[in-house]
């Protein structure tokens, strides 16, 4: 294993400096002004906006900082809010039925059935879609209509009778469907009935739809097990996906399928609550897309499976988590992408590429920032790591609930290493955790661990749980299993390992009690915790990434971390030595010169 990184013998990167914040009103507004000094010396302003009352904050680069970078004016997003990053191109869905199909295309104890009074405003909003009579927005989305549709049917089909169809929603059939025969497209009459047994009249489409191409013909057959509430095999599910993925628009079709048929197919699988083989199909189908991963000659190699589509509410502390394990020799590789539905939330992505960081690396790139001593870790966004997973993103946001890949997507191998590999994704459903571990366990890791964070995300909180706190599994709780050297039982795949589960009590580890820092979807604000934090700033923030750095490198079996103090005391002087923050702008600087 390589020296770690020497701080005196990088290049020159000055720490980032916080200055005492400035007051100044205006007319409209009461600003605070932080002035921050940082990547060589350069100006980082944050001003914080209080119009009428109000909350916002405008990260401001100045014209010295972005020319260093080579930085353009069209280069810099307004990171105020998480929502700017959504790609402009993707168009968006119709409220109404999206709003009816968070209600209905869920499982089968959370499904809400719509009110009388919804069921009418719903199908009557298809209708005059499906008629022409909305326009542009307005319009219900063919992906809509597939989900919307197999949410309805697999109710009917599999449901427990409490979450089947009220009786408001078969008057609003009986009233609709006749109409609805006439305007529906094939496919959607078929997702809708498909055995021609539910709506009694009207069509008998359903029995008989086959679809058109053969790639499309194999969906069909796969989907009408789906919409009965049946499963698939590992091989029928993964040659379904490599058919159809990843997507390409054609004269209203995607890769040659129709988009209802496909996003009936990714909500129905969830609704039914996938089987181990329909995860492990979703998880390995693409492994080889791009050819063998690559491997990286470090002695450890943790993946981060963060939920890829960010935090809403609270301070998100990987990205920090990561830098402070790198100083001592355990790398890490982040993956995810800029925005995913259906929460839109604060990413990784988002922040590395507002800090001026390259955020298109290649797998071989990420390779080389995870062995340069420099900066021992790296983030890889799936647009350029599995193309064909990336390409559902759109179509994610008009299926509105999370489908199996929002699972799956957390637990790959994007680089290898050559040293131990471990696994820590996050979770919020109980009842997900062991599919997790499951998935940990196929891919050979020596150690793999599930979360339940705050926001279902990997950040542990140091806050005391509230004693009307929701059910199931609490904030903090872990479950994971670790490789052991001594003589045990081997499992299927010849490697021994030890399981654990506990919840974390921060207290019992030194911290007191405080609040999580809230960002609300503020990117920059997240940014300034987490500068802050690595710049030795004692707080929420500080103790936040402390915890998680070092509560991970314990249960991952960690090498120096077997007592948990020392493994807590290592994090901290990661963070009060600079190295943490150096290898930070250590990162955004070498991967700005990758092309």
């Amino acid at each position: 294993m390589k020296a770690l990184l020497n701080p005196e013998s990088s290049f020159s990167l000055s720490p980032i400096q916080i200055k005492r914040p400035t007051y100044y009103s205006s007319s409209s507004s009461s600003c605070l002004r932080f002035p921050l000094t940082g990547f060589n010396g350069h100006p980082w302003r944050r001003k914080l906006l209080l119009p009428h009352g109000g909350f916002k904050i405008k990260a401001v680069l100045d014209s010295a900082m972005m020319e260093q970078f080579g930085l353009k004016e069209s280069d810099i997003k307004n990171p105020a809010l998480s929502t700017t990053y959504r790609r402009s191109e993707i168009p968006k869905a119709n409220p109404t039925v999206l709003d009816a199909q968070a209600r209905v295309c869920t499982g089968p104890t959370q499904t809400r059935p719509l009110s009388e009074e919804q069921a009418f405003k719903v199908f009557d909003t298809i209708l005059r879609s499906a008629r022409g009579e909305l326009k542009g927005e307005e319009t219900v989305s063919k992906a809509q209509l597939g989900a919307f549709f197999a949410g309805m049917t697999i109710r009917a089909n599999a449901f427990p009778e409490e979450t089947q169809w009220s009786e408001g929603e078969k008057r609003a059939m009986d009233v609709f469907w006749p109409l609805l025969v006439r305007a529906l497209p094939p496919d959607v009459l078929f997702i809708a009935d498909p055995e021609g047994s539910l709506l009694g009249t009207g069509s008998s489409v359903g029995p008989t739809f086959v679809g058109n191409e053969a790639k499309e013909m194999r969906l069909v057959g796969a989907l009408r097990e789906v919409l009965a509430g049946g499963h698939l095999g590992y091989e029928e599910v993964k040659g379904v996906l490599r058919d159809v993925l990843p997507l390409g628009k054609e004269d209203g079709l995607v890769s040659g399928v129709s988009e209802s048929l496909l996003s009936a197919f990714l909500i129905g699988q969830r609704m039914n609550r996938e089987t181990d083989r329909e995860l492990k199909a979703y998880c390995l189908a693409f492994d080889d897309e791009l050819g063998a991963a690559p491997v990286a000659d470090v002695k450890s190699l943790t993946h981060y499976g963060e939920p890829y589509d960010g935090n809403t509410r609270f301070f998100r502390s990987t990205l920090f988590v990561a830098t402070v394990r790198a100083c001592y020799g355990e790398s890490s590789l982040l993956h995810g992408v800029e925005w995913m539905p259906p929460k839109g939330g604060v990413t990784e992505e988002q922040m590395l590429k507002f800090m001026g960081a390259n955020t298109s690396l290649s797998v071989h790139q990420a390779k080389e920032l995870i062995e340069d001593e420099k900066a021992g870790f790296a983030y890889l966004s799936l647009r350029e790591a599995r193309p064909s997973l990336y390409s559902v993103v759109g179509m994610r946001e008009h299926i509105k609930k999370r489908p199996p890949l929002a699972t799956t997507e957390k637990v790959q191998q994007f680089v290898r290493a050559t040293g131990k590999e471990s696994i820590v994704a996050g979770f919020y459903h109980e009842g997900y955790e062991e599919p997790l571990l499951m998935l940990m366990r196929r891919r050979g890791v020596h150690s793999g661990l599930v979360v339940k964070g705050e926001e279902g995300a990997l950040s542990m909180t140091t806050r005391v749980r509230a004693a009307t706190a929701s059910k199931g599994f609490p904030v903090n709780y872990c479950s994971g299993f670790r490789s052991l050297s001594s003589d045990t039982a081997l499992e299927a795949d010849g490697v021994s390992r030890q399981s654990f589960n506990l919840e974390v009590d921060a207290r019992n580890y030194g911290f007191e009690p405080t609040e999580t820092p809230r960002t609300d979807r503020s990117v920059s604000k997240n940014i300034e915790l987490g500068l802050a934090a690595l710049r030795g700033e004692k707080g929420a923030a500080y103790d936040r990434i402390v915890l998680n750095a070092g509560i991970v490198d314990h249960l991952l079996g960690g090498e120096g971390a077997e007592d948990v103090a020392v493994a807590m005391e290592r994090a901290k002087e990661a963070i009060d030595s600079g190295k943490a923050l150096k290898k930070l702008l250590n990162y955004i600087e070498i991967s700005r010169k990758m092309k």
